[in-house]
């Protein structure tokens, strides 16, 4: 099997309280994601919630065209998640690490 034009998916997730998963929100629409739309090989992305045990837990989910993409945002190590202090503060914790995933049927369009 090969992947769907080389697209490869960044995944990772948080967890913030009503109040900061808004905050979080608000910081990924109008920050985060018109700084990454900036950057050669960013191909969209994805901020998805669910309700646990009284949190929120975030995912998020951007999609990138390739590997030396990838290392251009994240740097020689792209598992390191990139966090800005703006975005930590609206979270009770967070992943250290980010997972990557081959695509390998696009059904978005």
């Amino acid at each position: 099997m090969t992947a769907s034009n080389g697209m490869i998916v960044r995944t990772w997730s948080a967890t913030a309280t009503s109040t900061g998963a808004d905050q979080y929100c608000h910081y990924f629409a109008s920050t985060l994601l018109p700084l990454l739309r900036t950057r050669a090989g960013f191909a969209g992305g994805y901020l998805l919630s669910r309700e646990l045990d009284g949190t929120v837990e975030l995912t998020t989910h951007t999609f990138w065209e390739s590997s030396a993409a990838l290392h251009a945002f994240a740097g020689e190590d792209i598992t390191r998640s990139v966090v800005e202090p703006e975005a930590q503060s609206a979270l009770l914790s967070f992943d250290r690490t980010a997972t990557h995933r081959s695509v390998l049927v696009d059904g978005r369009s």
